[in-house]
């Protein structure tokens, strides 16, 4: 049987023999650390320590702002410093919680569950919740969000995104090459709550020994089973990967759960174990420091709120050159950085470090109308035509031809030879088309009222 995919797609140099490697290594933080308040989809957490309290690793230290929402928790032991706005990877100012350490980490005591089985599904849902656990493949959607569908008994496919399909991060494969146990375990939780299911592992083929490894953990159990994917981005993609394992379609205005599907990344699903198995909040994450710039590319078991700068200097520092790029992510959905004083948070997965900044190489030229961005969009869009739209400020027009179907991965940029900047005239048409609903909506509802 051939290996499962989507159309479109294209492969970028995947640059994951820098770090691939070396095992994972556990790095302790020093100073301060940052915890923004919004770490995740929905309504921003709300503080509930004050400046001068004194907290525990483990200790709640702002609570959900809404059913949309999620807690947020000290990694480290010490005094709240300040409550003020800082900076995050997208360039946004976010209010944020600071905690000097005291570099004794004491933690909080927790309450664990040694027979998960035990649980109800509704005990097992506020778990989720009461730690805090968001997607932390970059979305941050809110878990007990996702797993609290309208009629769980619709859902046929919990589906674990183990593709990782963005160049140049190897964190997922290095978690399921070190603890695969805890991703099963976290497979078999989720389960457990949908009698109808099926888990399923979507691993790249790139990934050969992960494969093996996956493949001899859930052997003999008739739940669960690995899916082989070609090794093409955006193959993690959650449409292309719901596209992929199932054939099932969706859009931008139905949900995974409207498929009969599910979608969790690795990090979320050993989150999931660690909340409901040993009652432990989400307050650390594997994280890539990666690129040809970088002296020791690695990944490290990171404490949330971790300064950048500290992640760079643990991975050897900037070769003698210095970096000419540094991307918050991979590089082709992860943000350009212009400065490394910004916390690690819940959905930061990697820091690239490059000697040259290829996108500035090129000068943009004229759209010769080759298609080739159509051949790359797995939504099988003409971004050609969308950025034209865009750059036109015609709104209308781009809507008609299902602009906000762009799930911005950045395959039409990667395979245009005029070097256009499609996907980031699209992505900003897209913001601005929605907000514009937004707001009408609002409008709405105060006329109403």
């Amino acid at each position: 049987m051939g290996l499962k995919t989507f159309k479109g797609g294209v492969h970028p140099y995947d640059g994951k023999e820098l770090s691939k490697s070396k095992p994972i290594k556990e790095l302790l933080p020093k100073g301060d650390l940052v915890f923004p308040l919004s770490q995740h989809i929905g309504a921003p957490a709300k503080p509930i320590v004050a400046v001068g309290d004194t907290v525990l690793k483990g200790q709640k230290i702002a609570e959900a702002g809404g059913f949309v929402s999620a807690p947020v928790y000290s990694s480290v032991s010490g005094k709240v410093k300040a409550i003020e706005p800082r900076r995050v990877a997208v360039g946004d100012m976010v209010n944020s919680i600071i905690i000097e350490s005291d570099n004794h980490f004491l933690e909080v005591e927790y309450e664990e569950t040694p027979d998960v089985s035990s649980l109800s599904t509704e005990k097992i849902i506020e778990k989720i919740k009461e730690a805090g656990v968001v997607g932390m493949g970059g979305a941050g959607f809110p878990t007990h969000v996702k797993l609290s569908p309208k009629d769980p008994s619709k859902i046929e496919y919990i589906i674990a995104n183990c593709a990782e399909c963005e160049p140049y991060l190897t964190s997922d494969y290095r978690r399921m090459i070190e603890e695969p146990e805890k991703l099963v375990e976290g497979m078999k939780i989720v389960l457990s709550m949908f009698p109808n299911a099926k888990g399923v592992f979507g691993i790249e083929d790139n990934k050969h020994d992960c494969v093996e490894v996956m493949q001899k953990l859930t052997a003999g159990d008739s739940r669960l089973e690995v899916a082989e994917l070609m090794t093409k981005y955006p193959q993690g993609g959650e449409r292309q990967l719901i596209k992929a394992v199932t054939g099932r379609e969706i859009n931008s205005k139905m949900l995974p759960a409207d498929a009969g599907c599910i979608v969790d990344n690795v990090e979320t699903l050993v989150a999931i174990y660690n909340a409901v198995r040993f009652g432990k909040p989400l307050m650390n994450r594997i994280f890539t420091v990666t690129g040809d710039a970088v002296c020791d590319p690695r990944n490290f078991y990171i404490s949330i709120g971790t300064d950048f700068s500290e992640l760079l200097e643990a991975a050897g520092g900037l070769v003698s050159g210095g970096a000419k790029k540094m991307i918050a992510g991979g590089p082709m959905m992860g943000f350009a950085l212009f400065d490394l004083h910004i916390p690690a948070t819940k959905t930061s997965s990697a820091l690239l470090c490059l000697t040259e900044d290829e996108a500035s190489k090129y000068e943009t030229t004229a759209c010769i109308n080759c298609g080739r961005c159509v051949e790359a969009c797995p939504e099988q869009l003409v971004p050609s035509k969308l950025a034209d739209f865009a750059e036109r400020g015609q709104k209308p027009e781009f809507e008609r031809w299902y602009g906000l179907e762009c799930v911005e991965c950045g395959s039409c940029s990667f395979g245009c030879p005029a070097r256009r900047h499609l996907a980031q005239a699209i992505k900003t048409m897209k913001k601005q088309v929605l907000a514009d609903k937004r707001k009408k909506s609002t409008l709405g509802n105060l006329i109403e009222l």
